[in-house]
């Protein structure tokens, strides 16, 4: 017989053994579970504090500086002629000629043009007849009533007829006056036939031309001619409200006009409205700016530049650092413990980019430039490269 090799019977593993792995395996189980969630606890802690360190804002902060050389003011304004007339007819008929056209310097009293009126000329010589018919009768009545008079002395006429031919004198006496004023009119409105130019100037317009019908005072019309003095010019400057102050007496301007760029001219301050314009919010000023060779044009616009002194007490700061909220105008200051306070500040002058605050500062003050809108009092800072050279300079 041959002999079969029979099958190895395993051995099942005891309950003690199994309970073992189980317990084993149970225990690494706990131990992962323990490091996630340390490990979970960590990266929590990590994320707390990185947003608490982001929370901090990190701002820029530079100081306060006095104000002791003043600034300067770009104001635009416009030049007018110092004497400028525009000249309308007194009398209705024709244009003749004229004598003068735009451009033409003038003489004062010098003749433009020349009017054609026949009306008036009719007008003036009735006016003269009426004249020598009220003397005629004028020296008629005083003659009667001289001979009354004498008739009077001899009893020859009563008292009465002697007080008519007296009064009727008196009377002509009075037409004669009247006659005469009315005569005078009309010979003074007759020079108006002739039109003159009032003050020595240039001739800037003419509207009219030679048998052109002619309106006496015709308001709604355009003029007839302009006539300006540009020897001087007025420079009128609009100062807002918050510069009033630096418009002074003997104050001098500097003026441009485009026409002559790099070109710079003198006006001294003569006056201002001393008023300000409720629409506009701005102090009219006058000034008289010298042309003698004709270069500035009335009418130019212009740009001026104001100088604005320096304030005796008070620090200036860029405009960046100001806050607007309910509380008025503040601005943020740091202390030495790099704590947030907010002052409440008072603009002594706006210059645009740089403001003069005379209540509120100090020149030891570290001021925040751009404050963020989320800052409020007692916030912790973090300063970024304070006195750096990106530093904003007030």
């Amino acid at each position: 017989m041959s002999s079969e090799t029979l099958p190895t019977t395993q051995k099942k593993p005891s309950r003690k053994r199994l309970m073992l792995l189980g317990v084993g395996g149970l225990t690494l189980a706990a131990v992962l579970v323990a490091n996630g969630l340390a490990a979970r606890t960590r990266h929590d802690d990590a994320v707390a504090t990185w947003t608490e360190s982001q929370s901090v804002p990190i701002v820029s902060v530079f100081q306060p500086t006095h104000n002791t050389t003043g600034d300067t003011l770009v104001l635009p304004a416009h030049l007018e002629a110092w004497s400028q007339a525009m000249i309308h007819a007194r009398v209705s008929g024709y244009l003749k000629d004229w004598k003068a056209d735009i451009g033409t310097p003038v003489k004062a009293g010098q003749v433009l043009a020349e009017i054609d009126s026949p009306d008036l000329d009719q007008q003036l010589a009735q006016a003269h007849a009426h004249l020598l018919q009220q003397q005629a009768d004028e020296k008629l009545a005083q003659t009667s009533a001289a001979r009354w008079q004498h008739l009077l002395s001899t009893h020859s006429v009563s008292q009465q007829e002697v007080d008519e031919k007296l009064a009727n004198a008196a009377a002509a006496k009075a037409n004669v006056e009247a006659a005469r004023a009315d005569y005078a009119r009309l010979t003074d409105l007759s020079n108006y036939k002739t039109l003159r130019a009032p003050f020595d100037g240039t001739v800037t317009a003419r509207n009219t031309d030679v048998g052109q019908l002619i309106k006496a005072d015709a308001d709604a019309g355009p003029d007839l001619f302009e006539v300006a003095d540009t020897h001087r010019l007025r420079l009128y400057v609009p100062v807002p409200q918050n510069y009033a102050a630096a418009v002074r007496p003997g104050m001098h301007v500097t003026l441009t006009v485009p026409e002559h760029p790099g070109e710079q001219f003198d006006a001294q301050l003569v006056g201002n409205s001393n008023a300000v314009d409720m629409k506009s919010g701005t102090l009219l000023a006058q000034f008289v700016a010298d042309n003698p060779k004709g270069v500035l044009l009335a009418g130019d616009y212009t740009e001026v530049t104001l100088n604005v002194p320096a304030g005796s007490q008070g620090v200036s700061i860029p405009g960046s650092a100001l806050i607007f909220r309910a509380q008025g105008t503040q601005v943020a200051v740091v202390d030495a413990q790099k704590h947030v306070h907010l002052r409440n500040v008072h603009i002594g002058m706006d210059l645009g980019a740089t403001l003069f605050i005379d209540q509120g500062l100090a020149p030891t003050d570290q001021v925040i430039d751009n404050p963020p809108d989320s800052l409020r009092e007692n916030d912790p800072v973090k300063l970024a490269d304070a006195g750096g050279t990106h530093a904003p300079k007030a």
